[in-house]
């Protein structure tokens, strides 16, 4: 953006309504409904200063909704215009009308915070179906996976489509999927074929393509039922895994008595519970576990699933 021309930058300095408005805007961003109150001007004015400013450089505009929000960052300006700005801060600040002005902003932000606590006040029964509406159930889980490393490794272990490892990639350095169905894999290469930091790997559980102490971390996902030996699979993910340090993130059901499951579905197993969990996991030479039952999601049909993290 082409720098205004001094003069401009100059002109745009000499309106004492101008100078408040920039010293108002140098420490918040407000709209020019909430300039109005706080300069108490018509909005006409406070939007032709705002243009004049906007126009010189002084003030950047962004976007919010159906209303602008306006503010002045010094950071942004050139040694000149922070030099000229910086001495007429100095006088303006000290005028009557500028203190006032300071003042009026504290309940302009108060009237912010009480149309926020008003609204959570209305809606706190059913806070967790509005934001469901709004942005699905359970999103923030997403969020978290931003927490991991982001130079660790993750292996998706029976990575069926690669749903969890579309998730974690963006956030990690690598990510090794591996899956022994032809049918999933398949999948999972055309979900993932922009990915660049996945690797997509056809292996069991009880004889992993990854070599020894290769793995930050390991994902296993509502695989574990499936599986006829338990501590074989345990024992094999625990040799990827880096020595003192590396997890294992096990997610599965616990003990229910679906054992239709074992037809409609090939389960070997009807759950886990965390004692047994605990043994196989000490067989497998894991050195502690941590274990907790999930929330069941409204909608959900199946079993409580519990999540646990092993230790290596």
């Amino acid at each position: 953006m082409k720098r205004p021309p001094l003069h401009d930058r100059l002109s745009a300095l000499a309106d004492p309504i101008r100078t408040r408005l920039l010293l108002v805007l140098e420490r918040h961003e407000l709209t020019v409904s909430e300039l109005r109150a706080v300069l108490q001007l018509p909005q006409s004015t406070v939007s032709r200063h705002l243009k004049v400013l906007a126009d010189a450089g002084w003030v950047v505009a962004r976007e919010d909704g159906t209303s602008n929000r306006y503010r002045h960052d010094g950071r942004v300006l050139e040694a000149g215009s922070r030099r000229l700005w910086a001495s007429v801060r100095e006088e303006a600040q000290g005028v009557t009308a500028a203190r006032r002005d300071a003042e009026r902003v504290k309940s302009v932000l108060a009237d912010r915070h009480t149309r926020s606590q008003a609204f959570f006040a209305s809606s706190a029964g059913q806070w967790d179906r509005v934001r469901s509406d709004l942005f699905g159930a359970r999103t923030e889980l997403y969020a978290l996976v931003g927490l991991l490393d982001a130079k660790a490794t993750v292996g998706d272990l029976g990575c069926g489509t690669g749903q969890l490892s579309e998730v974690i990639a963006p956030f990690v350095a690598q990510v090794i999927a591996v899956d022994e169905s032809p049918a999933m894999l398949k999948a999972a290469r055309a979900r993932l074929s922009a990915a660049g930091n996945v690797d997509i790997r056809d292996g069991a559980l009880e004889a992993l393509p990854i070599a020894d102490g290769a793995l930050d971390i390991a994902v296993l996902s509502l695989v574990l039922h499936y599986v006829a030996e338990p501590v074989l699979a345990l024992t094999e993910i625990r040799r990827t895994l880096r020595s003192g340090g590396g997890r294992l993130l096990l997610v599965d059901m616990l003990p229910h008595d679906r054992a239709e499951y074992r037809q409609t579905m090939g389960h070997v197993w009807l759950g886990f519970g965390a004692e047994q969990l605990t043994q196989w996991a000490s067989d497998a030479g894991f050195t502690s576990v941590r274990h907790h039952a999930l929330p069941a999601a409204p909608q959900a049909k199946g079993p409580t699933l519990f999540a646990a993290v092993l230790q290596a």
